[in-house]
């Protein structure tokens, strides 16, 4: 799976913006620093697995709570079609 390219992210005031550009979805969607890692390992072909094992290399949490943030992270841009597979 990988990030939409219609989706575009950016940095402000510390905080990352996912923005539609093109797509059915008309909005854009804040971040918090958990989900803006998600988000960036998403630029890159991914599944769920890596991105948790990644997660679990810069964040000092169980793995149960890590896989479940991402799944969760996940569903979310799935549902706003911000992620392809």
């Amino acid at each position: 799976m990988q990030l939409n390219p219609e989706f575009l992210t950016y940095e402000a005031d510390g905080e990352q913006i996912l923005v539609a550009a093109g797509t059915a979805f008309s909005g854009i969607v804040r971040s918090n620093p958990t989900a803006a890692f998600i988000v960036n390992c998403l630029k890159t072909e991914t599944t769920e697995a890596e991105i948790t094992a990644r997660l679990l290399e810069k964040y000092d949490v169980p793995e149960a709570t890590a896989a479940a943030d991402v799944h969760r992270i996940v569903e979310i841009l799935r549902s706003i079609d911000a992620i392809h597979g």
